[in-house]
């Protein structure tokens, strides 16, 4: 008994210690990551972001993840909602330099077929990585099907899209570049953009030394190469799960145990600690009035029992990607919380059919625990590793750009109305 105490309390020590160095190992890297765009050089970076650390072998550098998680061993053995658990295996192995290269295309609307809107358009920083939307809108000006899933943690997945029909990073982003109604453009048309930006040119050649021209395969590995690097495991939960116990309120801690029990089954598919079980799964979500219904899934799989299945999106940084759902059907989390709670099939319209999952119950909880859920939501915010959005790109064309936005704005008051 006294061992176990002395152990539990040097781990504790040691976790409290392993985040503090890795914090202050971190402040001259996030001065260093910072690119000179603002002098017009656009040089790449040489170093690794933040939480990354540089790997040499056989002449050539990488960038492989650091993560106290990696010092866990329960893939096979989670148990229901366990905290001290590991992390799958992340998507790594990218120079700094692809890296780099991959923000400066994710944020340059010159990927879009008439330079308006760019991969950060519905993926903004600031929001989450989504846009704040409850369906994005494309380069037509309409809106989507669907809203902007959260682009953190992404490196660890292998299932894209809420119909899930990309199994690689390399694949989900060429969906929306080639999109008709997204970003509009074409491989060719984005290839000779490219290829007539001198800029990118040299950039290009520095990611990629070993091949004299650009290829597309080399715009969907830098780009994949960015979104890697969206890292978000350093929240008051990862704190708290990692031994800080005071890393949460009381509140939250009552939450937390709401969200894992199996009353509520939360964490039977938003698995800690990636809060993702990267499944798709059946739940009834009600489509806006009007909208069709969205048969997901099924459609990629071809399979009536996946009618109405949605990949399970991560909660990480949740409060700041509302509204929820695939369609943003709800603006706020408790609503979302109700959806869960107001019991099996409680919004799936008369005469339709439809096979939830098991997980989907009648869990019955109060209104105090449906809020302490929402309050422990709001422990797993983590923004430390957000990466800098350029002061400018090599086309020349507006980051994020403003008036594009206003335009969104003003559409969605006025469908309000």
């Amino acid at each position: 008994m006294i061992k176990s105490v002395i152990l539990n309390s040097y781990n504790v020590l040691v976790n409290m210690a392993y985040i503090l160095l890795s914090f202050v190992a971190l402040l001259p890297m996030v001065q260093a990551f910072n690119s000179n765009e603002e002098t017009g050089a656009f040089i790449l970076n040489k170093n690794c972001p933040p939480s990354f650390e540089l790997i040499k072998r056989n002449q050539k550098s990488s960038c492989q993840l650091v993560s106290q998680y990696q010092f866990y061993d329960s893939v096979q053995d989670r148990g229901l909602g366990g905290t001290q658990t590991s992390l799958p295996k992340h998507r790594g192995g990218f120079s700094p330099e692809q890296i780099d290269l991959g923000r400066y295309l994710f944020f340059d609307p010159l990927l879009s077929k008439d330079g308006s809107i760019s991969c950060a358009s519905c993926h903004q920083p600031d929001k989450g990585f989504s846009d704040d939307l409850d369906r994005s809108i494309g380069i037509n000006g309409n809106k989507l099907a669907r809203s902007a899933p959260t682009l953190w943690n992404v490196g660890f997945l292998d299932k894209f899209f809420w119909d899930v029909r990309a199994t690689t990073l390399e694949e989900q982003a060429q969906g929306p570049l080639f999109d008709p109604s997204e970003m509009g453009n074409s491989p060719e048309q984005l290839l000779a953009s490219l290829e007539n930006n001198a800029i990118y040119l040299r950039l290009f050649s520095q990611a990629f030394p070993d091949q004299k021209a650009i290829e597309l395969s080399q715009v969907y590995t830098a780009i994949t190469a960015f979104q890697t690097s969206l890292i978000s495991l350093n929240s008051r939960y990862d704190r708290y799960a990692h031994g800080y116990h005071q890393a949460l309120s009381k509140n939250e801690i009552a939450g937390l145990n709401v969200f894992r029990s199996f009353v509520a089954r939360c964490a039977e598919c938003h698995q800690p600690p990636l809060f993702t079980n990267n499944q798709i799964a059946v739940i009834g979500t009600p489509e806006p009035e009007g909208m069709a219904r969205d048969i997901g899934a099924g459609k990629t799989y071809n399979e009536e029992k996946l009618r109405g299945a949605f990949k399970v999106p991560t909660l990480r940084n949740i409060v700041k990607s509302a509204p929820y759902m695939h369609s943003g059907r709800y603006d706020n989390l408790l609503d979302t919380v109700k959806f869960y709670n107001d019991g099996r099939g409680n919004a799936v319209p008369e005469g339709e059919d439809m096979l939830l999952h098991w997980h989907i119950s009648e869990p019955d909880l109060t209104d105090e625990e449906m809020q302490l859920i929402v309050e422990f939501l709001g422990s797993l915010t983590d923004e430390s590793l957000i990466p800098s959005t350029p002061d400018s790109v090599p086309s020349g064309l507006a980051v994020i750009d403003k008036q594009y936005q206003i335009a969104l704005k003003a559409k969605e008051l006025k469908q309000k109305s």
